[in-house]
């Protein structure tokens, strides 16, 4: 049974469909070893075992009859603390929100389990979704489960450390800059970031807004890539302003086979360095592409330069983010960006300025960006994906200080700004395009690491496909030898 925990999602709905193991049984096997682990961990903080069991076995009855619910059927999952799900707190690591309890779920959530899935608990988040850690003054902190030391990542950092435990089949998070992919690769699992728009956001956001956040993505997180293609299929889809006149036509992936891919690398800027325990491990996935055939060209660019880049999507990131701050907060960063020097390139500058864009200036920002977005268009004329960096490290120390420019990550034994860690999130996020974070391996010193596969807009299949080739050849998801 034990071997059970580290099992696709698409492995135990089989199992599950051909009556080898119970809704009940399964469900009650990880809601135990999430209770045995939640003291250490603290990764699943708001829990719902009660109702959770009420579904498993009407789940079990449902099979007793012949019914199939979807291809979820019975499947034990979390979701991250920041969906709505009714009857279970939606605080965002934000201590005044302790009593949001919404009326409705997310479209997410409503999705799963309209696809048989049995959500029992929820997984800790950072503070108002802002940080690359998952700590807050509600639920507390979430260690990594390669190492107590270090954190899980962020923001969807709790249902990565809870995968990688073996404590879920499958997990659902967020993601604006890195979210779904940097716990991802801190963490060995996989992920996926939708293109933006492919899943409907509705019930995943601070304050209950209607509008989706520019940007801002929701999707799977998983410890097989075959078990991302299934949510995706079960996902994805218009909300109800727009189900009536379109529909997802999910495409093919545009290989089906590893050697036949044509694959661009990137893993150098001067913006972010990345440590030599990051590049030896992709390194490692490069020439396993070479063995295997691929055209691999090791040269290719973004099409566009790195520093334009980043201005412009911290810029459209911060405006993006500046409708969850209250009016005390708007108000503190209307004053900063007023006392700022035009030189300031600080993130608190960044901050600021984005925070405060004038709508005349965003819209030129945009409009720069849809050019970019043509031009990613034409870059994936050439390549069929984008190999990069998810971030410069493996997973880092606990590092708690609330003054953000003071923290620092350690890469190739130099302190860097730990905002540097953005550049690489930002290459698919600011455009829209897809990005499937995939592991690749250990470091010497043990702890995993991830690369992202970024794709041409609305080819999410393409990307989740080349993980799922590349897993077969190099290897996938290795479980925490603490949990295994």
């Amino acid at each position: 049974m034990e071997e059970r925990a580290f099992a696709s999602a698409t492995r135990l709905a089989g199992e599950i469909r051909d009556r080898r193991i119970g809704c009940l049984e399964l469900l009650d096997f990880f809601v135990a070893r999430a209770e045995r682990h939640t003291p250490a961990l603290n990764a699943v903080v708001a829990w719902q075992v009660d109702r959770a069991r009420e579904r498993a076995r009407a789940a079990d009855a449902a099979l007793g009859r012949g019914e199939i619910w979807g291809p979820l059927h019975g499947v034990p999952m979390t979701v991250k603390e920041s969906f709505n799900v009714v009857g279970l707190p939606s605080t965002w690591g934000n201590p005044p929100w302790r009593n949001n309890v919404p009326a409705e779920n997310a479209v997410l959530i409503d999705r799963l389990l309209s696809a048989g899935a049995v959500i029992y608990g929820k997984t800790n988040v950072p503070f108002m979704l802002q940080d690359a850690q998952s700590y807050n003054e509600v639920y507390g902190t979430t260690d990594n489960p390669w190492d107590a030391a270090r954190g899980p990542g962020g923001s969807s950092g709790g249902e990565a450390a809870a995968l990688a435990a073996g404590l879920s089949a499958l997990g659902a998070g967020s993601d604006i800059a890195g979210s779904l992919r940097n716990p991802a690769h801190y963490c060995g699992i996989f992920a996926h970031k939708p293109t933006w728009g492919l899943i409907p956001t509705r019930g995943h956001s601070g304050g209950g807004l209607l509008t989706p956040t520019d940007i801002s993505v929701v999707g799977p997180m998983a410890r097989a890539p075959e078990d991302l293609d299934i949510a995706m299929r079960v996902l994805a889809g218009p909300d109800v302003l727009a189900a009536p006149v379109w529909r997802v036509e999910w495409p093919e992936p545009r290989r089906r086979r590893l050697g036949d891919f044509r694959v661009a690398v990137c893993t150098q800027s001067p913006l972010c360095e990345i440590d030599a325990s990051v590049a030896e491990r992709i390194a490692n996935a490069v020439d396993a592409l070479k063995r295997a055939g691929a055209t691999v060209d090791e040269t290719a660019r973004p099409p566009m330069d790195d520093s334009g880049h980043q201005q412009l999507f911290m810029l459209l990131l911060r405006a993006a983010t500046a409708s969850r701050l209250g009016d005390q907060d708007f108000a503190a960063q209307q004053a900063i960006a007023a006392s700022l020097s035009p030189d300031d390139n600080s993130s608190r500058a960044a901050v600021a300025r984005g925070a405060t864009v004038l709508h005349r200036a965003w819209g030129a920002a945009n409009e720069t960006r849809t050019r970019l977005r043509y031009a990613w268009r034409d870059f994936f004329q050439r390549f069929d994906v984008l190999l990069t960096p998810v971030a410069a490290t493996a997973a880092f120390a606990h590092d708690h200080n609330p003054d953000r420019d003071a923290r620092v990550v350690p890469v190739n034994g130099k302190p860097r700004p730990y905002q540097e860690q953005l550049f690489w999130a930002g290459l698919p996020s600011l455009s829209y395009l897809p990005a499937t974070a995939a592991p690749l391996g250990l470091t010497a010193t043990g702890l995993p690491v991830g690369c992202q596969i970024i794709g041409a807009e609305g080819e999410d299949p393409t990307t989740i496909e080349f993980a799922r080739l590349l897993a077969a050849e190099i290897g996938g998801f290795v479980a925490p030898p603490a949990y295994a």
